[in-house]
């Protein structure tokens, strides 16, 4: 049995019910939208316990647990010429992302953490998009979205306006998927050599209720791509009302 008072130092029974209640959020984002898991359920989970290191580990196990179940009978969906040329942009810059997690100040980190996702959210409910129409915007938004989700797992909007000019919507989902455990495999190998912490057992015991999100996402893709705007304007708003609360109390 795992000791929760270990895993979880100082956590009440509510922050253990809240945490659980986000991961079930956080899976059925990532299954839902198809992006977003991380992005969406970060600033939530550091309201509870505001220490990135403690909970980037664990969204990356988890994601590639989910994303390798979804895409066991899925490979053939995914558009590998894009991917790979995408990759040789997206890589390098999510490398040096991890370092920037590793040397930035947790107040700094924090800080852009909840500074772009409150700039995610704005869009959203303005029903704006990050819109790339250029081959050299193209690459700016994928060496910033790489660079973002390395070291927050937070910049898949900006890639994603990338891709949807590239790759097929039938194919977006899966080539995301795809996308993100690289990434996140490249993460979790980096910090695990640097002798980071992963917080396997945390991961573990959070695995039901990502389960629990992860199978409603699966049933509900095809109605919130059906109301996308709507879907992304209510999370768009509880986006704002965390960023703001996170950088008050950074204040």
């Amino acid at each position: 049995m795992f000791d929760l008072s270990q895993l979880f130092p100082n956590f009440s029974p509510a922050h253990l019910v809240a945490t659980a209640l986000i991961f079930v959020w956080s899976g059925f984002v990532r299954t839902g939208l198809g992006f977003g898991g991380a992005a969406l359920g970060l600033p939530f989970l550091l309201l509870l316990h505001d220490q990135p290191l403690f909970w980037i580990p664990v969204i990356g196990l988890q994601l590639l647990l989910f994303s390798g179940l979804t895409l066991s009978n899925r490979l053939h969906n995914v558009d590998w010429p894009y991917l790979r040329r995408s990759g040789r942009l997206i890589l390098p810059a999510a490398f040096s992302g991890v370092f920037g997690l590793l040397n930035l100040p947790n107040s700094v980190l924090l800080g852009c953490i909840y500074g772009i996702t409150l700039f995610y959210a704005l869009l959203w409910v303005l029903d704006r998009k990050i819109e790339s129409r250029q081959r050299w915007v193209d690459q700016v938004l994928l060496v910033l979205g790489g660079y973002v989700a390395g070291s927050s797992l937070t910049g898949a909007p900006l890639m994603i306006a990338v891709f949807m000019r590239h790759v097929a919507l039938p194919q977006l989902r899966d080539t995301l998927f795809v996308l993100w455990f690289i990434i996140v495999a490249f993460k979790l190998a980096t910090l695990a050599a640097l002798a980071v912490p992963l917080n396997f057992e945390v991961a573990a015991v959070l695995v039901p209720a990502a389960a629990i999100g992860h199978w409603a996402g699966l049933r509900m893709h095809d109605l919130l791509l059906q109301h996308d705007g709507l879907t992304k304007r209510v999370i768009g708003l509880l986006l704002i009302l965390v960023s703001l609360e996170g950088l008050w109390q950074l204040r």
